[in-house]
């Protein structure tokens, strides 16, 4: 069983990785905002009696699921109004930087070159706006298995689907990711 003090130190630790995958999937910082806090919420509403090793699986099955909502209370939003979609456009992505989050793992003591740093700045802009041209399910496997670290079947858990779904959607959006990136070389 989880304590108050232990769901609140794991919400901590995943509200930064979880905002930046929201963003990455709805491209709107208040929506992702959004999304994130009530994942947040329904956790510690429905699964905060559940033991800590099991959080980080619901936790990411409840944010895949409040994406997905998000997603379709969209949808019929537009159908509705139709009359206002042309007044609806993609937000700008004010300030959103992968390399902030990368920074740690590149940070060992050692100093980067200028011309270093700018280089994988380029590289990882490049990834970044590779990774949102992926399609949505391929998107989503490739952050959980490749961002959040998660294994094959955990990522079917939180995606709702096969292992072997999966793999190919990771294996697709690598391929994807690849052929971009070396037609840029």
């Amino acid at each position: 069983m989880a304590t108050e003090r232990e769901l609140s130190q794991f919400l901590q630790s995943v509200e930064k990785r979880a905002f930046k995958r929201s963003l990455y999937h709805v491209r709107d910082e208040e929506a992702a905002l959004d999304i994130v806090q009530d994942s947040m919420m329904k956790l510690a509403e429905h699964y905060g009696d559940k033991p800590v090793s099991e959080l980080p699986l619901l936790f990411q099955r409840i944010l895949s699921n409040c994406t997905l909502d998000w997603f379709r209370r969209r949808k019929t939003r537009q159908s509705i109004f139709i009359n206002f979609s042309d007044a609806q456009g993609e937000s700008e992505e004010d300030g959103f930087d992968l390399l902030e989050v990368l920074g740690a793992a590149h940070t060992d003591g050692m100093q980067q070159s200028a011309e270093q740093w700018l280089m994988e700045s380029q590289n990882m802009a490049e990834i970044e706006s590779e990774i949102e041209k992926l399609p949505p399910r391929q998107r989503e496997a490739f952050l959980l298995r490749y961002w959040e670290e998660l294994d094959i079947a955990e990522t079917a858990s939180a995606m709702g689907c096969s292992e072997g779904s999966v793999k190919t959607h990771c294996f697709r959006a690598i391929q994807t990711l690849a052929t971009a990136l070396q037609a840029k070389r």
